[in-house]
């Protein structure tokens, strides 16, 4: 494929992304059919933080940063710059100078299956990082590669204006085309879960609120008490 910067990227409805942080990853993944995450390919620099975003996906060449600084000028308010290296590379290839130029255009934060550096500053400008490493080893700027095309990240595809939706427990890709089916599973599955809290609440337990005794039956799990346990030693 040859190397292009994409221009006119479709992005998703703002109040669609803004239920989807809303909601947070683990919710979002049970109402996608458990598809879509990146993996622990990637970890949050930080603790806390929920985002979401349209992607804009960057293919650099591994220890070059060159089409990170192409990308920049594509952000637009609500992005997530989407990083990922033509092979394995965990170079420091963004820092706190990127983080600075994203933060003037509105962008979220950071998906890198690359490394990071200037930690301590990104934390602090509270610049939301996910990434596959913290390592001060610098990059180059010398290679061509592609801004807003189709890329791999971890276990996912991303394409270029799908959602991103990044928190404590891992970042989560979802196809625009589905965002509004998602959402109608997610708020399904929030109802769910507020009711079986309630009723956890008064006591209940999930073995029955989920009739998951016959399923232990079916399995062959029995019951039986510490004295019969014990004298069949």
């Amino acid at each position: 494929m040859r190397n292009i910067i994409v221009t006119d990227l479709a992005r998703p409805d703002t109040g669609m992304l803004a239920e989807l942080a809303e909601h947070g990853v683990a919710t979002v993944h049970e109402a996608m059919g458990r598809s879509g995450l990146v993996g622990p390919i990637v970890r949050p620099l930080q603790e806390g933080a929920r985002i979401s975003g349209s992607a804009v996906t960057v293919l650099c060449w591994p220890g070059d940063n060159l089409m990170i600084h192409a990308a920049v000028e594509q952000c637009r308010p609500g992005d997530v710059l989407v990083v990922t290296t033509m092979s394995e590379s965990l170079d420091g290839s963004f820092g706190e100078l990127f983080a600075t130029a994203l933060l003037q255009r509105g962008v979220r934060g950071l998906v890198t299956t690359g490394g990071v550096r200037d930690v301590a500053d990104l934390r602090a400008m509270g610049f939301s990082v996910w990434a596959a490493a913290q390592n001060a080893q610098g990059t180059v700027k010398a290679t061509g590669g592609s801004v807003n095309v189709p890329i791999v990240v971890g276990r996912t595809t991303v394409r270029p204006g799908d959602a991103i939706v990044a928190d404590d427990d891992g970042v989560l890709c979802v196809p625009r085309s589905t965002i509004e089916e998602v959402l109608v599973a997610a708020r399904s599955r929030v109802e769910k879960e507020a009711a079986s809290r309630e009723a956890y609440l008064r006591g209940e337990l999930s073995l029955d609120r989920n009739d998951l005794r016959g399923l232990l039956r079916d399995l062959g799990v029995g019951y039986v008490s510490a004295a019969d346990h014990d004298a069949r030693r």
